[in-house]
């Protein structure tokens, strides 16, 4: 979340005119993320948030995210449910971009996630796999391992800048993650980006998912991967296995892990780091400058990256144990 395009007074009035939401009271900027411009909108009817689609969204898949949205929220999974228009539109426009109209979901996100928030994390990411079941529309990933190398293209000099060498370790592990990458995974609706600042908390207790801009049909497994990454690595740059064993534990006590899911997550973990590092180091130096939001610095999964590369079991946490 973020905000690169400002909305006037007559911009907004203009565009609630076509919904049945009411007049709105309160409207304001949220300055976090980095894809979209998003606001918290408060009218007569209720709290929604808005967002503007840019230039990394494409137009094409807002139908795929915005469906899935609404199946989500209407087979029990606590996500926000997008507003249709009086003319049962999810997909409008302000200032030539496309844009939609939320449900506000209560909760907090958390900074600092302990064991605890990663077993209910573990347990919401689960819900969310099963709650897509029979989800009709399928969209590829188009941030998955067979895009990485054409996203490196060009960006070796920025890998460069950030530590010497680097350049030439990641195109080691492209070519490594290339040969062992596994086929034949369980797959389905993925959020693919499921992140603690994506998931929120009510009383300690998994109470809903936001963000899903990077959803897309991929393998289960590999959904778990970006997660363990997100919330399994201490400030210091460890790998936390009491925080990984509870997450895992929280997913399988509502989707048990097939034999060949578990084998593949230490190569799953380390093309996850990939994915976040390439785009994290495309967004360093690309990011709009007056942009209310400050890119993630992509050496935090350049240490991942070695985690994973030097330890490439850890994950599994002595295999199973």
């Amino acid at each position: 979340m973020a905000v690169y395009t400002d909305i006037t007074d007559d911009e907004l009035a203009a565009l609630l005119a076509d919904y049945d939401l009411g007049a709105p009271l309160a409207f304001k900027g949220i300055a976090e993320g980095v894809s979209n411009s998003n606001f918290l909108l408060e009218t007569e009817a209720g709290r929604y948030i808005l967002t503007v689609y840019e230039s990394r969204t494409n137009p094409d898949d807002l139908p795929y995210f915005l469906e899935l949205m609404r199946w989500l929220a209407r087979h029990g999974y606590p996500s926000s449910e997008p507003m249709a228009d009086r003319q049962g539109r999810l997909i409008r426009h302000v200032r030539g971009k496309p844009c939609a109209i939320t449900g506000f979901l209560n909760g907090l996100s958390v900074r600092r996630p302990t064991a605890a928030h990663c077993r209910e994390a573990g347990g919401g990411l689960a819900a969310l796999h099963l709650a897509g079941e029979g989800f009709p529309m399928t969209r590829a990933n188009d941030l998955g391992q067979a895009a990485w190398s054409s996203m490196f293209a060009g960006l070796e000099a920025a890998a460069e800048d950030l530590k010497p060498g680097l350049s030439r370790t990641i195109l080691s592990d492209l070519a490594l993650l290339a040969e062992r990458w596994p086929r034949g995974l369980p797959t389905g609706v993925c959020h693919a980006d499921f992140f603690p600042d994506n998931v929120f908390f009510t009383g300690g207790k998994f109470s809903g998912a936001i963000d899903f801009y990077f959803a897309c049909t991929e393998a289960f497994a590999y959904d778990i991967a970006v997660a363990l990454n997100a919330w399994c690595f201490e400030p210091d740059g460890s790998f936390n296995i009491t925080a990984a064993r509870q997450f895992l534990a929280g997913y399988e006590a509502a989707r048990p892990l097939g034999q060949a899911e578990r084998a593949a997550l230490p190569i799953l973990a380390h093309g996850a780091a990939m994915r976040f590092f390439l785009t994290r180091l495309h967004d360093w130096g690309a990011t709009p400058a007056g942009a209310l939001v400050k890119p993630k610095d992509p050496l935090e999964y350049e240490r991942k990256l070695a985690v994973h590369r030097s330890s490439p079991d850890l994950v599994l946490f002595g295999d199973g144990a």
